[in-house]
């Protein structure tokens, strides 16, 4: 009796370690996942209703670019990205007249090459430069205000507010906006071109009685006339004195 005790226990210790060994070879320890680049476009589209942006941000490479900037760099990237209902609000055809380096320059004009939180808008200084270049008036100025919370956005064409916080974390942060900001340097009427000057003769030709238009051959004739006569008195005056 005592042996089958000790039989049955033995077996039920063996089954049991076998049971551990089993799942402990079926659970290997996780890994930590590892953390992706951050990348605007799937954060865009993750929260929707910017499908012109992104694909503006695709077909002029601008993407690829803050991908890169984002991962390699420590400046950070703040991003003002309008609606597809900001895009709509545009005068019909307004981007397909653009050129490829002025689309370019559009999206640019929405990316702030440094990582700003809503409470550093309060400081900030205007006008802020944007990834497009010059800040300066007539070309692309960008110039944020706050009232309270309210975040007011000016470019000399367009005035918005950020409606909405759709992403940060220390190194990008991205805000809604419900117009699309215009640049100075793209949209604004430009005065047209002064005309050029008319081109000065260099060689002049002298003007002699005979190319005047305004003498006539009756008066090359009286001219010649009143030159012979002066000859004569000057031959005349010569034999005089010689007398």
């Amino acid at each position: 009796m005592r042996q089958q005790y000790v039989f049955t226990t033995l077996t039920l210790l063996i089954l049991f370690s076998l049971s551990c060994s089993t799942t402990l070879a079926q659970s290997p320890a996780l890994a930590p996942a590892p953390s992706g680049p951050t990348n605007v476009t799937k954060i865009l589209e993750k929260a929707g209703q910017f499908t012109l942006f992104i694909r503006l941000l695709k077909s002029t490479q601008v993407a690829n670019q803050l991908l890169g900037q984002l991962n390699n760099s420590n400046n950070g990237m703040t991003v003002f990205a309008p609606t597809d209902n900001a895009f709509s609000s545009l005068k019909s055809g307004t981007l397909n007249s653009l050129t490829d380096e002025q689309k370019v320059q559009l999206v640019q004009f929405h990316i702030v090459p440094t990582y700003l939180t809503s409470s550093q808008f309060q400081t900030i200084s205007n006008p802020l430069r944007t990834q497009a270049g010059d800040s300066g008036d007539g070309k692309f100025p960008l110039n944020v205000t706050t009232s309270g919370n309210s975040v007011n956005i000016t470019t000399g064409l367009t005035n918005t507010s950020v409606s909405g916080t759709i992403y940060t974390d220390g190194q990008l942060a991205v805000y809604q906006i419900d117009q699309v900001l215009q640049p100075l340097q793209i949209f604004a009427p430009r005065p047209p071109a002064p005309a050029p000057a008319p081109a000065k003769s260099k060689n002049k030709k002298a003007t002699t009685v005979a190319d005047s238009p305004d003498v006539t051959p009756a008066d090359n004739s009286k001219a010649a006339t009143l030159q012979n006569v002066g000859l004569f008195g000057v031959a005349a005056l010569v034999i005089a004195l010689s007398l």
